[in-house]
């Protein structure tokens, strides 16, 4: 086994290292989320946290960790009787984004069903994590079906199991930790709102801090062993620390006066529901045991609202975490009790709020650091020739319709379209191509049934062999890639035209973001077209980008629709199972070059000809309409619908469109 980093080496990233401690202290306070850019010592952290948290006491040979004073009465492997058990170290359960719902959950153990004819459960990680850490790197990226799995076990503190003559029920309380990079891609509301605290990391620009960094990481490389050795002592007092505090915790009382400032401070910062409130008191009341008090003041309601609220109060994700520093300080104000009055900084209860120090360079900018804002590298179309204008602002964003992409793919999970995919609703069985992955049960019996007699069986065991096994077909939603190609012409100039349009693309991504689809930006003007965003997962950046686009010049759509084209093919290189969906938003002029309207038209024929699902969504105003996009659709072989009837509340029935053009 490696040795881990440890813990207080991490140089900086103080907000990070303390959440951390805080469920560590009172793992009630429902985990923590790391949100930063790569390279920001946020799987080390994580990682390290486990060898600090103490040993745990167990009933032996208890596959699901049941605690020897209380144990599970609905345990598996139960009944246990009360005593003493063994101690075992805290686990830290990493779950592989890329893990099936049988690894999570657990499964029947097919091996000993089909083999002795028994119905025996195999455990899964939820299972292991138990009374531990449960660590999801990438948490973004995980499919939506493994976190709804992980929703029920976090709200409930159990994992069900119901399947294939299976009922299993197990306790899985666990603190859920999670990291992941911005750039790739947004949580779902649902699982953000489970993470109690979350924190933003990102990388110190201090030469100082910096240079510790490396030097602490190029020792550790060099003799991981020798390099923890030092730092034995400052590990041992954190983890004593934490002994301490959770002993105390009990004793920490939360008065009114903190009470209500949580709740004013809920109130006024609009978040939904109730438990911001009750992680905010739980956070609070861990602060003051971490600092060896036993009185909640108002700088515990602070600091846990800077660390519980965040990213609570984003309604949708094209909204920037954070909490405005100088209104929270209003609120705790306006709603100071008795009894929050600031402590003596030089007694007992100073400085309960900071993680241990390390040694070395201290300098802020390591932690909690809010991404700058806006993009310093936004690409500028070339040729934009006379008449730029500044960027419009996007209208209000409203509900779409939905689009998809017609026929069963074989794509990435997600919410779109029609796949084949590993989970979702069983629709039959065949023969495996290739290693078995999903096994059909019932299937494969019913393959074995006929031919027991002349296998010679005698005992209750089913004897299978390979030829008899089934392969389950499942049929769910894929994820697409969704390429919207935006006119940014001269033509589109007018401010409250372009304001529309940018509302519409905004409404469209946040429908991508929803359904967990990867989009892409090219934008034409002028005389070129660009890649303002290449494919990602990132909405987000993809609306930083629409809303400084300027507008002006000529109409290249023949260009744009090259782009585009260009795009798709090199996209297909990197995956070719995820299926695009191509968003034309243009009101279908063409001005330019040589025969422009013609080259348009040739350029389009591209896409129809690949077999690419397209929509055009009509720009045209005024009184008289040349009906040029509707043109465009037909060589695109797609369908065109206006701004109006894009919305989810009009009558067109787009989507009956979209698939009839394509049958």
């Amino acid at each position: 086994m490696s040795t881990p980093f440890p813990f207080t080496a991490v140089v900086g990233q103080e907000d990070l290292r303390l959440a951390l401690l805080l469920n560590a202290v009172s793992p009630a306070v429902g985990g923590v989320l790391v949100r930063g850019e790569k390279g920001t010592a946020k799987s080390t952290a994580v990682r390290a946290l486990s060898a600090l948290l103490p040993e745990v006491a167990v009933v032996p040979g208890c596959r699901f960790s049941c605690d020897p004073a209380a144990p599970d009465p609905s345990c598996p492997d139960g009944p246990h009787e009360g005593g003493n058990g063994g101690m075992r170290p805290s686990r830290m359960v990493e779950l592989p984004v890329g893990a099936s719902e049988d690894r999570l959950v657990g499964a029947l153990d097919i091996e000993r069903a089909l083999a002795e004819g028994v119905k025996a459960f195999e455990p899964g990680l939820l299972a292991d994590a138990h009374r531990g850490i449960l660590y999801v790197d990438e948490v973004n990226l995980l499919h939506d079906h493994l976190v709804d799995l992980l929703l029920d076990a976090a709200a409930m503190g159990a994992s069900y199991v119901e399947r294939e003559g299976v009922s299993v029920r197990h306790a899985s309380k666990f603190l859920l930790v999670g990291t992941m990079n911005p750039e790739e891609g947004e949580l779902r509301p649902q699982l953000l709102d489970r993470f109690g605290l979350t924190v933003e990391v990102a990388a110190s620009r201090e030469p100082d801090q910096r240079v510790e960094v490396v030097r602490r990481r190029l020792a550790y490389d060099d003799d991981p062993s020798g390099f923890a050795a030092r730092w034995a002592d400052e590990e041992s007092a954190v983890r004593q620390r934490i002994v301490a505090a959770r002993e105390l915790l009990p004793s920490v009382r939360l008065g009114d006066g903190a009470l209500r400032q949580i709740a004013a401070t809920c109130a006024a910062f609009e978040v939904d529901g109730m438990r911001a409130d009750i992680v905010m008191a739980r956070t609070a009341t861990a602060l003051a045991a971490w600092a060896g008090r036993t009185d909640v003041l108002a700088e515990d309601v602070r600091q846990a609202a800077l660390l519980a609220l965040p990213h609570r109060r984003r309604r949708n994700p094209f909204d920037a975490p954070g909490l405005d520093e100088d209104k929270l300080d209003e609120t705790l104000e306006e709603f100071s009790g008795e009894g929050d009055e600031d402590p003596d900084p030089d007694g007992p209860g100073g400085g309960g709020g900071q993680p241990p120090p390390s040694d070395g360079p201290q300098a802020d900018g390591g932690s909690g650091a809010q991404p700058e804002a806006g993009d310093g590298g936004e690409p500028q179309p070339s040729g934009a020739g006379s008449g730029e204008q500044s960027a419009a602002r996007a209208s209000e964003p409203f509900r779409t319709k939905v689009l998809s992409v017609p026929g069963l793919g074989d794509g990435a999970a997600g919410r779109r379209s029609r796949a084949r995919t590993e989970h979702g609703r069983t629709t039959g069985a065949r023969r495996p191509r290739g290693a078995l992955t999903k096994l059909h049960l019932a299937a494969t019996v019913q393959a074995a049934a006929p031919h027991q007699r002349a296998r010679g069986r005698t005992g209750r065991g089913l004897v299978v062999r390979r030829d008899d096994l089934r392969q389950a077909t499942r049929e769910g939603r894929e994820g697409n890639l969704v390429l919207f190609v935006v006119d940014a012409s001269g033509s589109m100039a007018a401010r409250q035209r372009m304001s529309a349009v940018k509302g519409a693309v905004l409404s469209l991504l946040l429908d991508a973001y929803q359904r967990r689809d990867k989009v892409g930006l090219v934008t034409f003007r002028g005389s070129a077209a660009e890649v303002a965003l290449p494919p990602t997962s990132s909405v987000d950046a993809a609306a930083a980008r629409l809303e400084t686009l300027p507008t002006g010049g000529r109409t290249p759509l023949a260009a744009g629709l090259l782009r585009a084209h260009e795009v798709l093919r090199v996209e297909r290189l990197r995956d070719p199972a995820r299926r695009a969906l191509v968003v034309v938003v243009t009101d279908g002029r063409a001005t330019g070059g040589p025969e422009p309207v013609a080259l348009a038209g040739r350029a389009a024929g591209l896409f129809a000809a690949d077999g690419v699902a397209s929509v055009v969504v009509d720009c045209e105003s005024g009184p008289v309409r040349l009906g040029l996009a509707g043109q465009l659709a037909g060589e695109l072989d797609g369908t065109a619908v206006t701004l109006d009837e894009l919305r989810a509340d009009s009558i067109a029935g787009l989507v009956k469109d979209v698939q009839r053009r394509a049958a």
